[in-house]
């Protein structure tokens, strides 16, 4: 729901408040730290496993991309005086991380359903 609720604000950014989005992208970070550390410590094997911590992953690799293109991109244009943005980092947050957390999702969902159908 958090995920399907900044989709919406990055879409239609008038609808939310920067209060709201900020809190969101928070929820969302300790979402995926949470998810991380349940998955890890809770004895889940298999195909799951990888399909919940990619989730995970995806979610917290978002802050560490933004976090990482910023910090190099006002290096870069400290050093040269120029405004130098560095695409790399970049494209990994706002392409990879979201194809990463929608495929990690959607494989846990299925094979969780798939999981307790055989029950």
């Amino acid at each position: 729901m958090v995920f399907i609720s900044i989709f919406i604000g990055m879409l239609i950014p008038s609808i939310g408040s920067r209060i709201i989005a900020l809190s969101e992208w928070g929820i969302f970070l300790i979402l995926g730290t949470i998810l991380i550390i349940l998955t890890l410590k809770n004895k889940i094997e298999g195909l799951l496993k990888e399909f919940l911590l990619l989730t995970g992953i995806s979610a917290v690799g978002f802050f560490v991309f933004v976090l990482l293109h910023n910090l190099i991109s006002g290096l870069l244009s400290m050093i040269f005086n120029k405004g130098i943005d560095e695409p790399v980092f970049f494209l990994l947050a706002v392409i990879g991380c979201p194809i990463g957390f929608l495929v990690g999702s959607i494989g846990s969902l299925v094979l969780s359903v798939k999981q307790k159908n055989r029950f």
